[in-house]
Protein backbone atom coordinates (compact mmCIF):
# COMPACT_ATOMS: atom_id res chain seq x y z
CA UNK A 1 0.00 0.00 0.00
CA UNK A 2 1.26 3.46 -0.77
CA UNK A 3 2.13 5.67 2.17
CA UNK A 4 -0.72 7.74 3.48
CA UNK A 5 -0.56 11.49 3.05
CA UNK A 6 -1.43 14.18 5.57
CA UNK A 7 -2.18 17.87 5.53
CA UNK A 8 -3.05 20.33 8.29
CA UNK A 9 -6.12 22.53 8.37
CA UNK A 10 -7.41 25.06 10.87
CA UNK A 11 -10.76 23.90 12.18
CA UNK A 12 -12.52 26.58 14.27
CA UNK A 13 -14.95 26.01 17.11
CA UNK A 14 -14.02 22.40 17.56
CA UNK A 15 -13.91 21.19 21.11
CA UNK A 16 -11.41 18.83 22.57
CA UNK A 17 -12.15 16.52 25.46
CA UNK A 18 -9.65 13.90 26.63
CA UNK A 19 -10.85 10.32 26.64
CA UNK A 20 -10.54 10.26 30.43
CA UNK A 21 -13.13 13.04 30.64
CA UNK A 22 -15.80 11.21 28.69
CA UNK A 23 -14.83 11.70 25.07
CA UNK A 24 -17.04 9.94 22.55
CA UNK A 25 -14.61 7.08 21.90
CA UNK A 26 -13.04 6.94 25.34
CA UNK A 27 -12.89 3.16 25.46
CA UNK A 28 -10.86 3.21 22.24
CA UNK A 29 -8.48 5.92 23.47
CA UNK A 30 -9.46 8.62 20.99
CA UNK A 31 -10.58 12.14 21.80
CA UNK A 32 -12.09 15.32 20.42
CA UNK A 33 -10.58 18.79 20.38
CA UNK A 34 -11.35 21.68 22.71
CA UNK A 35 -9.52 24.76 21.44
CA UNK A 36 -11.42 27.37 19.43
CA UNK A 37 -8.96 27.04 16.55
CA UNK A 38 -6.62 24.10 16.18
CA UNK A 39 -4.55 22.36 13.55
CA UNK A 40 -6.56 19.44 12.21
CA UNK A 41 -4.96 16.57 10.34
CA UNK A 42 -6.52 15.50 7.08
CA UNK A 43 -5.59 11.96 6.14
CA UNK A 44 -5.31 11.55 2.40
CA UNK A 45 -6.40 7.96 1.66
CA UNK A 46 -4.02 6.15 -0.67
CA UNK A 47 -5.67 2.73 -0.51
CA UNK A 48 -5.99 0.91 -3.82
CA UNK A 49 -9.06 -1.25 -4.46
CA UNK A 50 -7.69 -4.60 -5.61
CA UNK A 51 -10.58 -7.07 -5.25
CA UNK A 52 -13.83 -6.44 -7.13
CA UNK A 53 -14.82 -9.91 -8.37
CA UNK A 54 -16.51 -12.90 -6.77
CA UNK A 55 -14.42 -15.31 -4.74
CA UNK A 56 -15.57 -18.84 -5.64
CA UNK A 57 -13.52 -21.98 -4.98
CA UNK A 58 -10.35 -20.01 -4.32
CA UNK A 59 -10.55 -18.07 -7.61
CA UNK A 60 -11.56 -14.51 -8.45
CA UNK A 61 -14.22 -14.69 -11.14
CA UNK A 62 -16.75 -12.45 -12.87
CA UNK A 63 -20.44 -12.94 -12.21
CA UNK A 64 -22.04 -15.50 -14.53
CA UNK A 65 -24.28 -12.74 -15.87
CA UNK A 66 -21.35 -10.39 -16.41
CA UNK A 67 -23.20 -7.76 -14.39
CA UNK A 68 -21.56 -5.33 -11.97
CA UNK A 69 -22.87 -2.71 -9.58
CA UNK A 70 -21.33 0.49 -8.19
CA UNK A 71 -20.18 0.90 -4.62
CA UNK A 72 -20.49 4.54 -3.56
CA UNK A 73 -18.38 6.76 -1.31
CA UNK A 74 -21.10 8.15 0.99
CA UNK A 75 -19.01 11.23 1.80
CA UNK A 76 -18.89 12.43 -1.80
CA UNK A 77 -21.55 10.45 -3.65
CA UNK A 78 -18.90 9.34 -6.12
CA UNK A 79 -18.52 5.81 -7.41
CA UNK A 80 -15.48 4.12 -5.87
CA UNK A 81 -15.49 1.16 -8.23
CA UNK A 82 -17.69 -1.41 -9.95
CA UNK A 83 -18.11 -4.77 -8.20
CA UNK A 84 -19.24 -8.08 -9.67
CA UNK A 85 -22.93 -8.73 -8.96
CA UNK A 86 -23.70 -12.30 -7.88
CA UNK A 87 -27.08 -13.92 -8.39
CA UNK A 88 -28.57 -17.41 -8.08
CA UNK A 89 -26.25 -19.03 -10.65
CA UNK A 90 -23.19 -17.80 -8.78
CA UNK A 91 -24.68 -18.94 -5.48
CA UNK A 92 -25.07 -22.44 -6.93
CA UNK A 93 -21.40 -22.48 -7.92
CA UNK A 94 -20.25 -21.18 -4.55
CA UNK A 95 -22.39 -23.67 -2.60
CA UNK A 96 -21.06 -26.54 -4.72
CA UNK A 97 -17.49 -25.40 -3.99
CA UNK A 98 -18.23 -25.09 -0.28
CA UNK A 99 -19.86 -28.55 -0.24
CA UNK A 100 -16.87 -30.15 -1.98
CA UNK A 101 -14.46 -28.44 0.44
CA UNK A 102 -16.50 -29.59 3.41
CA UNK A 103 -16.92 -33.22 2.37
CA UNK A 104 -13.70 -34.19 0.63
CA UNK A 105 -11.24 -31.30 0.43
CA UNK A 106 -8.15 -30.44 2.43
CA UNK A 107 -10.32 -28.61 4.97
CA UNK A 108 -12.12 -31.83 5.85
CA UNK A 109 -8.81 -33.59 6.56
CA UNK A 110 -7.26 -30.69 8.44
CA UNK A 111 -6.87 -31.00 12.20
CA UNK A 112 -8.69 -28.59 14.49
CA UNK A 113 -5.42 -27.09 15.70
CA UNK A 114 -4.33 -26.49 12.09
CA UNK A 115 -7.59 -24.61 11.48
CA UNK A 116 -6.74 -22.43 14.45
CA UNK A 117 -3.26 -21.75 13.04
CA UNK A 118 -4.79 -20.59 9.74
CA UNK A 119 -7.22 -18.30 11.55
CA UNK A 120 -4.35 -16.79 13.54
CA UNK A 121 -2.44 -16.24 10.29
CA UNK A 122 -5.46 -14.37 8.96
CA UNK A 123 -5.61 -12.23 12.11
CA UNK A 124 -1.90 -11.43 11.73
CA UNK A 125 -2.41 -10.39 8.10
CA UNK A 126 -5.37 -8.18 9.01
CA UNK A 127 -3.22 -6.57 11.72
CA UNK A 128 -0.39 -6.03 9.23
CA UNK A 129 -2.81 -4.32 6.84
CA UNK A 130 -4.79 -2.50 9.53
CA UNK A 131 -4.27 1.03 8.19
CA UNK A 132 -5.15 -0.03 4.65
CA UNK A 133 -8.31 -1.80 5.82
CA UNK A 134 -9.33 1.14 8.02
CA UNK A 135 -9.00 3.47 5.03
CA UNK A 136 -11.02 1.11 2.85
CA UNK A 137 -13.70 0.76 5.53
CA UNK A 138 -13.97 4.52 5.95
CA UNK A 139 -14.03 5.09 2.19
CA UNK A 140 -16.79 2.55 1.57
CA UNK A 141 -18.80 2.93 4.79
CA UNK A 142 -18.31 6.61 5.70
CA UNK A 143 -17.33 6.10 9.35
CA UNK A 144 -14.45 8.22 10.66
CA UNK A 145 -11.10 6.70 9.75
CA UNK A 146 -9.84 7.10 13.32
CA UNK A 147 -12.81 5.10 14.64
CA UNK A 148 -12.28 2.35 12.08
CA UNK A 149 -8.61 2.12 13.03
CA UNK A 150 -9.11 2.38 16.80
CA UNK A 151 -12.26 0.25 17.12
CA UNK A 152 -13.26 -1.83 14.12
CA UNK A 153 -9.81 -3.22 13.30
CA UNK A 154 -8.75 -4.25 16.84
CA UNK A 155 -12.15 -5.85 17.47
CA UNK A 156 -12.01 -7.72 14.16
CA UNK A 157 -8.51 -9.04 14.86
CA UNK A 158 -9.48 -10.03 18.41
CA UNK A 159 -12.53 -11.89 17.11
CA UNK A 160 -10.52 -14.09 14.74
CA UNK A 161 -7.93 -14.78 17.43
CA UNK A 162 -10.61 -15.65 19.96
CA UNK A 163 -12.23 -18.23 17.69
CA UNK A 164 -8.84 -19.52 16.55
CA UNK A 165 -8.30 -20.46 20.18
CA UNK A 166 -11.60 -22.34 20.26
CA UNK A 167 -10.87 -24.47 17.18
CA UNK A 168 -9.24 -27.34 19.13
CA UNK A 169 -11.37 -26.97 22.25
CA UNK A 170 -14.79 -27.97 20.89
CA UNK A 171 -15.42 -31.12 22.88
CA UNK A 172 -18.23 -33.55 23.55
CA UNK A 173 -19.02 -35.50 26.72
CA UNK A 174 -18.96 -39.01 28.05
CA UNK A 175 -22.23 -39.72 29.85
CA UNK A 176 -22.76 -42.38 32.53
CA UNK A 177 -25.93 -44.36 31.86
CA UNK A 178 -27.50 -47.48 33.30
CA UNK A 179 -26.33 -50.74 31.74
CA UNK A 180 -23.24 -51.93 29.89
CA UNK A 181 -23.08 -49.05 27.46
CA UNK A 182 -20.53 -46.45 26.50
CA UNK A 183 -22.41 -43.21 25.80
CA UNK A 184 -20.83 -40.08 24.44
CA UNK A 185 -21.61 -36.96 22.46
CA UNK A 186 -19.50 -35.44 19.73
CA UNK A 187 -19.78 -31.92 18.35
CA UNK A 188 -19.55 -31.81 14.58
CA UNK A 189 -19.63 -28.92 12.09
CA UNK A 190 -23.04 -28.15 10.62
CA UNK A 191 -21.72 -28.12 7.05
CA UNK A 192 -22.15 -25.37 4.46
CA UNK A 193 -23.18 -22.10 6.10
CA UNK A 194 -24.73 -19.17 4.24
CA UNK A 195 -23.86 -15.85 5.86
CA UNK A 196 -25.41 -12.48 5.06
CA UNK A 197 -23.95 -9.39 6.73
CA UNK A 198 -24.93 -5.69 6.97
CA UNK A 199 -23.16 -2.44 6.12
CA UNK A 200 -22.74 -0.81 9.53
CA UNK A 201 -19.66 -2.78 10.69
CA UNK A 202 -18.55 -4.63 7.55
CA UNK A 203 -15.22 -5.99 8.82
CA UNK A 204 -16.48 -6.89 12.26
CA UNK A 205 -19.68 -8.51 11.00
CA UNK A 206 -17.62 -10.63 8.62
CA UNK A 207 -15.43 -11.75 11.54
CA UNK A 208 -18.45 -12.51 13.74
CA UNK A 209 -19.84 -14.75 11.02
CA UNK A 210 -16.67 -16.43 9.72
CA UNK A 211 -14.89 -16.81 13.07
CA UNK A 212 -17.19 -19.36 14.76
CA UNK A 213 -18.01 -21.16 11.49
CA UNK A 214 -14.35 -21.73 10.61
CA UNK A 215 -13.42 -22.72 14.16
CA UNK A 216 -16.12 -25.41 14.06
CA UNK A 217 -14.93 -26.70 10.68
CA UNK A 218 -17.77 -25.39 8.52
CA UNK A 219 -17.40 -23.92 5.07
CA UNK A 220 -19.01 -20.64 4.10
CA UNK A 221 -20.82 -18.74 1.36
CA UNK A 222 -20.79 -15.14 2.55
CA UNK A 223 -22.71 -12.23 1.03
CA UNK A 224 -21.47 -8.82 2.17
CA UNK A 225 -23.85 -5.88 2.06
CA UNK A 226 -24.10 -4.42 -1.43
CA UNK A 227 -23.41 -0.99 0.10
CA UNK A 228 -20.04 -2.05 1.58
CA UNK A 229 -18.42 -5.00 -0.19
CA UNK A 230 -14.83 -3.80 -0.41
CA UNK A 231 -13.30 -4.82 2.92
CA UNK A 232 -14.96 -8.25 2.76
CA UNK A 233 -13.33 -8.83 -0.62
CA UNK A 234 -9.95 -7.57 0.62
CA UNK A 235 -10.14 -9.99 3.56
CA UNK A 236 -10.86 -12.68 0.97
CA UNK A 237 -7.49 -11.88 -0.61
CA UNK A 238 -5.83 -12.13 2.78
CA UNK A 239 -7.49 -15.50 3.40
CA UNK A 240 -5.97 -16.87 0.22
CA UNK A 241 -2.61 -15.43 1.26
CA UNK A 242 -2.96 -17.13 4.66
CA UNK A 243 -3.44 -20.47 2.92
CA UNK A 244 -7.13 -21.30 3.38
CA UNK A 245 -7.99 -24.17 1.02
CA UNK A 246 -10.13 -23.50 -2.02
CA UNK A 247 -13.87 -23.50 -1.44
CA UNK A 248 -13.70 -22.98 2.32
CA UNK A 249 -14.81 -19.34 2.14
CA UNK A 250 -16.67 -18.01 -0.90
CA UNK A 251 -17.55 -14.30 -1.06
CA UNK A 252 -20.43 -13.11 -3.22
CA UNK A 253 -21.21 -9.39 -3.35
CA UNK A 254 -24.70 -8.81 -4.63
CA UNK A 255 -28.22 -7.77 -3.72
CA UNK A 256 -30.51 -9.25 -1.10
CA UNK A 257 -33.49 -10.16 -3.33
CA UNK A 258 -31.19 -12.08 -5.70
CA UNK A 259 -27.99 -13.39 -4.10
CA UNK A 260 -29.24 -13.22 -0.50
CA UNK A 261 -32.54 -14.91 -1.29
CA UNK A 262 -30.76 -17.64 -3.27
CA UNK A 263 -28.57 -18.43 -0.25
CA UNK A 264 -31.55 -18.51 2.13
CA UNK A 265 -33.57 -20.92 0.00
CA UNK A 266 -30.72 -23.10 -1.27
CA UNK A 267 -31.31 -26.79 -0.68
CA UNK A 268 -27.63 -27.56 -0.07
CA UNK A 269 -27.00 -24.84 2.50
CA UNK A 270 -27.21 -26.37 5.99
CA UNK A 271 -27.52 -23.15 7.96
CA UNK A 272 -28.03 -19.46 7.25
CA UNK A 273 -26.87 -16.67 9.56
CA UNK A 274 -28.15 -13.13 9.00
CA UNK A 275 -27.64 -9.76 10.63
CA UNK A 276 -29.97 -6.99 9.48
CA UNK A 277 -33.55 -5.82 9.60
CA UNK A 278 -36.45 -7.62 11.23
CA UNK A 279 -38.37 -7.44 7.93
CA UNK A 280 -35.68 -9.36 6.05
CA UNK A 281 -35.26 -11.72 9.00
CA UNK A 282 -38.87 -12.82 8.45
CA UNK A 283 -38.12 -13.51 4.79
CA UNK A 284 -35.02 -15.54 5.57
CA UNK A 285 -36.74 -17.65 8.20
CA UNK A 286 -39.61 -18.32 5.79
CA UNK A 287 -37.22 -19.28 2.98
CA UNK A 288 -35.30 -21.59 5.31
CA UNK A 289 -38.53 -23.31 6.35
CA UNK A 290 -39.88 -23.58 2.81
CA UNK A 291 -36.66 -25.14 1.49
CA UNK A 292 -34.71 -27.75 3.49
CA UNK A 293 -35.66 -26.55 6.98
CA UNK A 294 -32.10 -25.31 7.44
CA UNK A 295 -30.95 -23.93 10.76
CA UNK A 296 -31.23 -20.16 11.16
CA UNK A 297 -29.44 -17.61 13.31
CA UNK A 298 -30.83 -14.07 13.20
CA UNK A 299 -29.43 -10.90 14.74
CA UNK A 300 -32.04 -8.24 14.04
CA UNK A 301 -32.32 -4.56 14.83
CA UNK A 302 -34.03 -3.14 17.87
CA UNK A 303 -35.02 0.07 19.62
CA UNK A 304 -32.94 -0.01 22.77
CA UNK A 305 -34.12 2.41 25.48
CA UNK A 306 -32.12 4.40 28.01
CA UNK A 307 -33.94 5.21 31.25
CA UNK A 308 -32.83 8.30 33.19
CA UNK A 309 -34.05 9.16 36.69
CA UNK A 310 -33.71 12.53 38.37
CA UNK A 311 -31.16 11.29 40.92
CA UNK A 312 -28.71 10.26 38.19
CA UNK A 313 -25.42 12.06 37.55
CA UNK A 314 -26.94 14.14 34.78
CA UNK A 315 -23.72 14.92 32.91
CA UNK A 316 -22.72 11.26 32.80
CA UNK A 317 -26.23 10.20 31.81
CA UNK A 318 -26.30 12.72 28.97
CA UNK A 319 -22.87 11.67 27.71
CA UNK A 320 -23.80 7.99 27.93
CA UNK A 321 -27.09 8.51 26.11
CA UNK A 322 -25.36 10.63 23.47
CA UNK A 323 -22.72 7.99 22.80
CA UNK A 324 -25.34 5.22 22.73
CA UNK A 325 -27.26 7.03 20.00
CA UNK A 326 -24.55 8.67 17.90
CA UNK A 327 -21.74 6.11 17.91
CA UNK A 328 -21.07 4.77 14.42
CA UNK A 329 -23.47 7.37 12.99
CA UNK A 330 -26.25 5.74 15.02
CA UNK A 331 -25.94 2.66 12.83
CA UNK A 332 -25.85 0.02 15.58
CA UNK A 333 -28.25 -2.88 16.19
CA UNK A 334 -28.30 -1.87 19.87
CA UNK A 335 -28.23 1.92 19.43
CA UNK A 336 -29.89 3.74 22.32
CA UNK A 337 -32.47 5.30 20.07
CA UNK A 338 -35.16 5.70 22.73
CA UNK A 339 -35.01 7.73 25.92
CA UNK A 340 -37.30 7.60 28.95
CA UNK A 341 -36.54 10.54 31.24
CA UNK A 342 -38.15 11.25 34.62
CA UNK A 343 -40.41 14.28 34.34
CA UNK A 344 -38.73 16.47 36.94
CA UNK A 345 -35.36 16.34 35.13
CA UNK A 346 -36.78 16.22 31.61
CA UNK A 347 -36.25 19.87 30.66
CA UNK A 348 -32.67 19.90 31.93
CA UNK A 349 -31.89 16.65 30.14
CA UNK A 350 -33.31 17.83 26.81
CA UNK A 351 -31.54 21.19 26.98
CA UNK A 352 -28.14 19.67 27.76
CA UNK A 353 -28.60 16.82 25.28
CA UNK A 354 -29.33 19.27 22.45
CA UNK A 355 -26.27 21.30 23.38
CA UNK A 356 -24.16 18.13 23.43
CA UNK A 357 -25.41 17.03 20.03
CA UNK A 358 -24.58 20.43 18.51
CA UNK A 359 -20.96 19.98 19.57
CA UNK A 360 -20.60 16.83 17.52
CA UNK A 361 -18.53 17.34 14.38
CA UNK A 362 -20.07 15.97 11.20
CA UNK A 363 -17.97 15.79 8.09
CA UNK A 364 -15.17 14.22 6.11
CA UNK A 365 -14.34 10.85 7.71
CA UNK A 366 -10.66 11.38 6.92
CA UNK A 367 -10.55 14.60 8.96
CA UNK A 368 -9.23 13.88 12.45
CA UNK A 369 -11.69 16.35 13.96
CA UNK A 370 -14.70 14.44 12.60
CA UNK A 371 -16.67 12.46 15.17
CA UNK A 372 -19.68 11.72 12.96
CA UNK A 373 -18.98 10.48 9.44
CA UNK A 374 -21.32 10.13 6.51
CA UNK A 375 -24.09 7.60 7.06
CA UNK A 376 -24.80 5.03 4.39
CA UNK A 377 -28.22 5.68 2.78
Amino acid sequence: MAARGYRLETHPEHEEQPASEGGPYKEFGTFRRKTMATATTVIEPKVKVSATKLLINGKWVDAASGKTFPTINPSTGEVITQVAEADAVDVDKAVAAARAAFEKGAWRKMSASARGVLMNKLADLIERHAEELAELESLDNGKPYQVALAADLPLTIACYRYYAGWADKIQGKTIPVQGRYFTYTKHEPVGVVGQIIPWNFPLLMQAWKLGPALAAGCTSVLKPAEQTPLTALRVGELMLEAGFPEGVVNILPGYGPTAGAAIARHMDVDKVAFTGSTEVGHLIMRAAADSNLKRVTLELGGKSPNIVFADADMDKAIEGAHFALFFNQGQCCCAGSRLFVEEKCYDEFVEKSVARAKRRTVGNPFLTSTTFGRAKP
